[in-house]
């Protein structure tokens, strides 16, 4: 290809990314560090009202500031909540859903490795909190606003170690625990409220999908398996190619940009049922304003 045809191939792309997200809003939660960190950097890009979630609040707004100055988008937003907090989510998202007219696309990257049993004051196991409840609740109370948008999108971050069974008995460690079964039936209940979630919003235009960012060098792999994989570029690619993908495509699981199965168990109804009923019955019993779907 000619330089002049690379560079017009170049200018068209770029009119058409700055036409497919003008005025859209993007809430990335664990912004702060490892794929979170680098994947806002990747948003910021875009020239999109970018909303950033952790839980350090000086950190968090020293990255607003860097990002600004390293991309020139000014409309970038930090927000403070602790994941393991039900009472701190619900505040939260009431502010999002005040100081917002819409959000059209959510990321639900935060996520932690626990190598020793942590039961909360709640009574709920860590890493099932912050892995998957919390991500449950957060998307549920967004919904109001997700739904104002053109063709929104739910993107959830799981991971191929995402576990193969589940055992309703021992969702809080009441039997037993590994850091690594904790952090694999997080990562598979993510699926399956993907999936389920999918088919509730399928006739809104709400697409949810679920992928594996990779295995990549970040704390959280450093914690649970050891000092390897890929840089966080990387990891930030794959949550890229679902910002970006322009064809709707709901409840389907992703690796490597491509479609492919998840566990078999994640494709059961009845578990994808048993598991919400249990959610929206444990995250309840803390709401002030109880989930109603």
């Amino acid at each position: 290809m000619q330089l002049k045809q690379i560079i017009l191939s170049n200018f068209i792309g770029l009119l058409f990314t700055d036409f497919m997200f003008a005025n859209k809003t993007i809430l990335l939660t664990g912004a702060t560090d490892g794929i979170g960190l680098q994947t806002a950097g990747e948003l910021a890009k875009l020239n999109i009202k970018l909303i950033l979630h952790g839980k350090n609040p000086d950190k968090g707004n020293k990255i607003i500031e860097k990002l600004i100055s390293e991309t020139g988008n000014t409309n970038i937003h930090y927000y403070n909540a602790d994941l393991s907090s039900f009472k701190m989510i619900e505040g939260f998202t009431a502010k999002i859903n005040a100081d917002f007219n819409q959000l059209d696309i959510l990321i639900n990257n935060a996520g932690i490795y626990e190598s020793n049993k942590v039961i909360l004051q709640n009574g709920l196991e860590k890493s099932f909190m912050v892995n998957y409840l919390s991500s449950f609740v957060l998307t549920l109370q967004l919904l109001p606003s997700l739904k104002k948008g053109k063709e929104s999108k739910i993107i959830n971050l799981s991971s191929m170690v995402h576990a193969s069974n589940i055992d309703f008995e021992n969702l809080n460690a009441e039997k037993s625990y590994s850091g690594s079964d904790a952090y694999s039936l997080s990562k598979l209940c993510n699926i399956l409220f993907t999936y389920k979630l999918a088919e509730l919003l399928k006739n809104d235009k709400v697409s949810v999908n679920a992928l594996h960012p990779g295995v990549i060098n970040t704390k959280l792999l450093r914690a649970g398996w050891g000092p390897f994989g890929n840089a966080t570029i990387e990891g930030a690619k794959r949550i890229m190619f679902l910002v970006k993908m322009s064809n709707f495509v709901t409840g389907k699981y992703f690796e490597n940009d491509k479609q492919i199965k998840s566990a078999a168990i994640s494709y059961d109804k009845n578990i994808q049922n048993q598991l919400w009923d249990y959610s929206i019955k444990t995250a309840n019993k803390f709401l002030q304003k109880p989930i109603k779907l």
